[in-house]
């Protein structure tokens, strides 16, 4: 069967991201997914990538980029990144080549819009690797090691240094916007138009103990919300785009006011029309639905749905954002669901895929 991107409704293509062991070495796996019923069907898996817990995809779909959230590489300290290119109409992935990060546990990767360059966050060693982009999407040597500093936040057992947890350019290609759990800051640093390199521009401080982990800017990039691992919120900031400046105006928790248990934030999504975020809880085991005002950015409960499974890490919202996928990383898991465009509630398909530890959903 030959498949396209995104331009057919009845097969798209799924990227899944996991932690390996010698009994699962699959780091990445290939799903076709039913755009009609939210099926998910193995395609190919790939076992040269240990931890593969992170993945990006250009916007040609012509190459996946994927960190390796290891603490060594080839006897040298920190993790690595590997590019690899995506065959024409089958989504097959061949290796292109592997570096260095020289970070320790690389969790997150990026690319900014002129496909100049490869932003690595690792978490452990609290710095940001940039990679410039080679011929055919390959990574050359890394240019830069943008180490994190500044006060610690208050929890010594998760914020005892800096921990760099995902950097994410804005729409418009002039900033990156990196997100420091240790710190409790987003760290602001402009993209030179000339080199793609980042320099240091400014930060936003978040409520102390939140620990930031993932953020995403809206359409139109007035503003950008944040989830926060440490203390389950959600954190929405007006945005400057020509300042590159970020303040905060709201925050809300993840979780419903009759939760008594201990869970963390993961990952974080706008639907496509803006009007819908999503956020994933760790304990609570749940997706939550927010409703989001253009006008003021701010955001209202809508309401939680179970991921059926246990620790959903990464999730991601299909082409045309039909069916939301949730990678529950405990119970080995992909659960879909059909997602309602106009409630933004979501519902059970019954479709799963048995995935061993998945932490990271692409669609091509």
């Amino acid at each position: 069967m030959i498949l396209g991107r995104q331009n057919c409704k009845m097969v798209q293509l799924v990227y899944i991201g996991s932690y390996t062991n010698e009994e699962h070495p699959e780091g990445i796996s290939l799903y076709s997914f039913n755009g009609q019923n939210g099926e998910l069907t193995l395609v190919e898996t790939y076992s040269d990538l240990p931890n593969a817990s992170f993945l990006e995809v250009n916007k040609e779909g012509t190459v996946l980029y994927a960190v390796s959230e290891t603490e060594t590489y080839e006897g040298r300290f920190g993790g690595s990144a590997a590019a690899y290119a995506i065959e024409a109409g089958t989504g097959r992935l061949s290796r292109i080549n592997q570096q260095p990060a020289d970070g320790s546990a690389p969790c997150y990767i990026s690319l900014d819009a002129a496909n100049r360059k490869v932003y690595v966050a690792n978490y452990l060693s609290g710095d940001v690797t940039v990679f410039p982009v080679e011929a055919r999407g390959g990574l050359g040597e890394h240019t830069q090691l943008i180490k994190h500093e500044g006060e610690l936040g208050p929890q010594a057992d998760r914020q005892e240094a800096p921990h760099a947890h995902s950097i994410v350019p804005s729409p418009d290609n002039r900033f990156a916007v990196a997100a420091d759990l240790g710190l409790d800051r987003l760290i602001v640093s402009r993209i030179d138009a000339e080199s793609g390199e980042l320099l240091l521009h400014g930060t936003a401080a978040l409520k102390p103990g939140a620990g930031p982990r993932h953020l995403v800017f809206n359409a139109n990039s007035t503003f950008v919300y944040a989830i926060n691992e440490l203390d389950s919120t959600v954190t929405v900031l007006s945005y400057e785009a020509a300042a590159g400046s970020l303040a905060a105006v709201q925050t809300l928790s993840t979780l419903p006011e009759d939760f008594g248990g201990v869970s963390y934030c993961a990952d974080i999504h706008l639907s496509e029309d803006g009007r819908f975020l999503y956020a994933s809880n760790r304990g609570h085991d749940s997706i939550a639905v927010y409703g989001v005002d253009r006008d003021s950015g701010t955001l209202s409960v809508v309401g939680w749905q179970s991921t059926r499974g246990r620790t959903p890490r990464n999730f991601a919202l299909s082409p045309q954002d039909e069916f939301l996928l949730a990678a529950n990383q405990d119970s080995n898991s992909i659960v879909v669901f059909r997602r309602d465009a106009e409630t933004g509630m979501l519902q059970e398909t019954g479709h799963t895929a048995a995935v061993s530890r998945p932490v990271c959903v692409r669609f091509l």
